[in-house]
């Protein structure tokens, strides 16, 4: 668990790059100190109980499929829309996970929901060319960077240099992917914003650059480079964290021949560190560790969803390289006593009446695992998909179908998300 006297408090002077090597060190050794038994992963479902939650389910996605068939023609067509959306939503997860009024009422406080659309309304305005997915991957961080809001006991709110932060990440990932560009130039571009986060002048050859750059600007204006060094540091230590994890592309690599856990937890670390740097300025050691642990543990989250796609593109990760050669039953199994871990951390870290979120975070962590573990069944054991389905309301197969019906029907969060933005 972690406390206020770790070495790190007595650092606070370190360079970026120490830090990081640092926690990056601390969480690697905590990882090999999990254990690699089965946790209790809490209350177990009987079959009948599968069954009954897996068809109040499908009655509830069956409305609101129907729902978003139609396209809302005035305001008050689509606030009404948006209300029955939004109804059906609420009821979806009291059936799943057992939230009271109580809890939907912190939630709603909190306003992520209207944040969300605020974020794609203004994404919108700022790149018309942005696609509905680029919008709703830039919108999980900003969800990301809410939670760390709500943690801090700050104003849950859309700030400059959360809106421009959320947008780097989609334009340049894009911008990298696109195979019409050179190699020569991406590295021209990957120097170049690299030179920009550092403050320094750049000679902008193009309408995309001088885009990217406004938006580090947008932080310019909200942070003060000498007084909030923690905030330009950590885009640094980001930038560096995501140029070293190109290196994962080495299909069929030793355990011995590169440090995947450690790339990997470097990057997701340094990822939620610059959401905290942005949200409150400059961190205590506290917060940079936490928010380094929080980011640890949902690279670990990505890297088990997309285990099947990576496997197939020759990523390494630790689950990826795991499953060419074992079942994923113990890396899984160490991974839910390493969230465990980080789910003690929050009796620590979350601010006063934050109670009821962090508790819905502990109810969440562990099924969220298990469906990320349903979705790739081939790599485990039968006796341990067996096990672990029993401590989620659904069964496995369930959850592939109602995957497969949605994929037949165009359907995912983005329509959501179209169905609240468009106007």
């Amino acid at each position: 668990m972690l406390t206020e006297n770790l070495k790190l408090v007595q650092l606070p002077d370190m360079p970026m790059p120490g830090i990081i090597d640092d926690l990056t060190n601390q969480f690697r050794t905590l990882w090999y100190e999990c254990d690699t038994t089965l946790p209790n992963l809490g209350p177990a479902y009987t079959p009948r109980e599968q069954q009954a939650m897996e068809n109040d389910l499908k009655r509830l996605l069956d409305r609101l499929l129907s729902e978003l068939k139609h396209t809302a023609q005035t305001d008050p067509e689509r606030k009404l829309m948006q209300q029955r959306i939004s109804s059906t939503i609420e009821t979806f997860a009291r059936s799943s996970f057992g939230l009271d009024e109580k809890t939907f009422n912190v939630i709603r406080t909190y306003g992520f929901a209207d944040i969300a659309v605020d974020f794609a309304h203004k994404s919108r305005r700022f790149d018309p060319k942005m696609t509905d997915e680029d919008i709703f991957q830039a919108s999980r961080n900003v969800w990301s960077m809410n939670f760390m809001q709500a943690l801090m006991g700050l104003p849950v709110q859309m700030t400059p240099s959360i809106f421009a932060y959320s947008m780097l990440y989609p334009l340049t990932d894009n911008y990298l992917d696109d195979p019409a560009i050179s190699i020569e130039t991406k590295k021209t571009f990957n120097r170049l914003f690299q030179q920009r986060l550092a403050g320094k002048e750049i000679q902008l050859a193009n309408a995309y650059e001088r885009t990217i750059s406004s938006l580090v600007e947008m932080i310019e204006d909200q942070f003060e480079r000498p007084r909030y060094t923690q905030v330009f540091d950590s885009l640094q230590a980001i930038h560096l964290a995501q140029a070293k994890s190109l290196n994962l592309l080495h299909k069929d690599a030793s355990p011995y021949e590169m440090d995947i856990l450690g790339i990997c937890f470097e990057k997701g670390g340094t990822s939620v560190m610059a959401d905290g740097c942005l949200v409150a300025g400059n961190l205590t050691p506290f917060q940079s560790e936490f928010m380094f642990f929080y980011g640890t543990f949902t690279q670990l989250m990505d890297d088990l969803e997309d285990v099947q796609q990576d496997l197939d593109n020759g990523l390494e990760t630790v689950f990826s390289q795991t499953a060419r050669h074992w079942p994923l039953d113990v890396v899984t199994n160490r991974t839910f006593h390493f969230a465990n871990r980080l789910l003690q951390s929050l009796d620590s870290f979350a601010a006063p009446g934050t109670e009821l979120f962090t508790d819905l975070l502990r109810r969440s962590f562990n099924p969220l695992l298990i469906a990320a573990a349903g979705s790739s069944s081939r790599l485990y054991t039968r006796t341990y998909l067996r096990e672990i389905e029993r401590h989620l309301p659904v069964r496995f197969a369930f959850l592939l179908d109602q995957r497969r019906r949605l994929e037949r029907r165009h359907f995912s969060a983005i329509s959501l998300v179209e169905a609240f933005t468009h106007q």
